[in-house]
């Protein structure tokens, strides 16, 4: 059984800093496309950023570039997410997502990836 954790969440005021971790277990593909998605109150879930394990295919969203920096720990099968310059927007439950890597969304990350963490809440005060 696969197992996806998220953890690092927290409340912050703007302008700091947290960083994300996320662990996954219990899958056996080897190539595979593991990152963030948010969720803020009222709105629909959204994409953050991305990694893939084989070519380093790395994506960010607009409105985090330059804020937010993602690694990853093939040996671990952990991936980070490091968010500097937070700002009240940034407020969501983010969640790590992890998905094989495949023909139809090759090494980037989309809305119907295979496995799913529970969520960790991001909250930035003003």
């Amino acid at each position: 059984e696969v197992h996806v954790v998220e953890s690092g969440g927290g409340l912050v005021q703007a302008g700091g800093s947290l960083r994300l971790s996320c662990t996954a277990s219990g899958f056996t593909f080897d190539d595979y496309v593991i990152g963030w998605f948010r969720q803020a109150p009222g709105k629909e879930r959204e994409g953050v950023s991305c990694i893939s394990n084989n070519n380093k295919n790395i994506w960010y969203r607009d409105s985090v570039k330059g804020r937010f920096t993602v690694s990853s720990d093939s040996a671990k099968n952990t991936v980070y997410l490091q968010m500097n310059s937070l700002k009240p927007e940034d407020t969501a439950v983010y969640y790590c997502a992890l998905d094989e890597i495949n023909e139809e969304y090759g090494s980037y990350c989309h809305s119907h990836m295979d496995y799913w963490g529970k969520g960790t809440l991001v909250t930035v005060s003003s």
